[in-house]
């Protein structure tokens, strides 16, 4: 049974602090020794045959880092103190560093005000730089039945090759942009939510209610 489900990501303060508590191949196999059951660091220290100050320095520098335990405490014949250590019942994840929501919606928030000042561009921008053929056609001068003349206004060409006119150009060109934007902002978020510690807490301790 599992007491605490422990959620750590590279570089931060303890994930530093296990790493060198077990960069040596002692500290490894001192770890190894109490995967049979809890023991003095004397115990150790005969079981692998070492001195008892290394075996003791190895042990603190896990205790520190909650990877070890004092299980109990016992008297020796002499009167001294005796700590029995024991492997720290507990499931360590480590998680890779995730941004949080905030920073995920300030980025798109950012992005979206972009496409805005792009399209305005675009807008100011390609008037000067298209064929006329792309505005709307001039008045066009027509006679009435009773001799008089009345203007009428043609609605906007396309040029010879079909070419939409200008608003409807920056238009697609807004809304097709808000649309990648939104579809990644979704996917962002869902992968956010997927990758945050939280929620590899809850699936491995469903896996654990699973186990028992």
């Amino acid at each position: 049974m599992v007491d605490d489900v422990v959620v750590i990501q590279p570089g931060d303060e303890r994930a530093q602090k296990i790493a060198r508590a077990m960069a040596s191949q002692t500290a490894n196999a001192v770890i190894q020794a109490f995967g049979s059951g809890p023991l003095t660091s004397s115990q150790v220290a005969r079981q692998m045959k070492i001195p008892i100050t290394t075996a003791s320095y190895h042990i603190e520098n896990l205790l520190d880092v909650g990877l070890l335990e004092v299980m109990e405490t016992r008297w020796s014949e002499k009167g001294r103190e005796v700590k029995v250590y024991g492997l720290t019942n507990q499931v360590l994840i480590i998680a890779s560093p995730v941004s949080d929501l905030r920073s995920v919606l300030q980025k798109y928030a950012t992005l979206f005000g972009i496409v805005v000042l792009a399209s305005l561009g675009l807008w100011a921008v390609l008037p000067a730089v298209l064929p006329p053929s792309w505005d709307a056609a001039p008045a066009e001068r027509v006679a009435g039945g009773n001799g008089e003349e009345f203007s009428t206004l043609q609605a906007p060409t396309l040029d010879a090759a079909g070419a939409p006119p200008v608003h409807d150009l920056v238009m697609g060109f807004f809304f097709g942009a808000c649309a990648v934007l939104l579809a990644l902002l979704v996917y962002e978020v869902y992968y956010w939510w997927r990758t945050s510690p939280g929620y590899r807490v809850e699936k491995d301790q469903e896996r654990v209610e699973e186990v028992r």
